[in-house]
C-alpha cells in the first residue's frame, strides 16, 4: 500500500505539490484580503491588489523551489524567469481584479464569496502558465 501511494505521488508530485502551495498560496491571498478589509478598512479594490501582491512573493519562492523545482541559474536566467513569473501573475492579478470589479461593482454580489470563487480562476490560470511558459524549461533540460 505504502509503495503504490508512493508511486503515485512521484507520479502526480508536481500537481499534488502545486495544489498544496497554491493552496497555501490561496490562504494567504484570503488571509490578506480579510485582513485588509476587515482590520485595515481598506477599499476592497486596493486590498485585491495588496493580497495579490503578497500572494505573488509566496508563490514564486515555493513554486521554484518545491513546485517545479527550477534549475535556472545565473543572474540573467533567474530575472527572465522571475520576470515571466510576474508577467503572468500580473495578468492573473488583473483578471482578478476584473472579475471583482464586475461582480462586486457592477453585478452587487457579496466580495467575499466573489473574492474565493475568483481565486479558483486564478489558480486554475496560474498552473497554466507555470506549467506552459514560465517552468517549461526543466523537463526540455533533462
Amino acid at each position: 500500500m505504502f509503495k503504490q501511494a508512493m508511486a503515485l505521488y512521484q507520479k502526480y508530485r508536481e500537481m499534488i505539490l502545486y495544489l498544496v502551495f497554491g493552496g497555501l498560496t490561496t490562504l494567504v491571498n484570503i488571509f490578506s484580503y480579510f485582513v485588509l478589509t476587515d482590520l485595515g478598512n481598506i477599499q476592497y479594490l486596493v486590498s485585491t491588489a495588496l493580497a495579490w501582491v503578497l500572494s505573488v512573493l509566496f508563490a514564486y519562492f515555493t513554486n521554484r523551489v518545491w513546485v517545479f523545482q527550477s534549475t535556472a541559474s545565473g543572474a540573467k536566467a533567474i530575472l527572465v524567469e522571475m520576470g515571466s513569473f510576474f508577467g503572468c501573475r500580473l495578468l492573473s492579478g488583473v483578471i482578478d481584479l476584473g472579475i471583482m470589479f464586475l461582480c462586486v461593482s457592477v453585478l452587487g454580489m457579496p466580495d467575499k464569496l466573489i473574492k474565493i470563487l475568483a481565486n479558483i480562476v486564478v489558480i486554475i490560470l496560474n498552473y497554466l502558465f507555470s506549467k506552459l511558459f514560465i517552468f517549461k524549461n526543466k523537463k526540455a533540460a533533462q
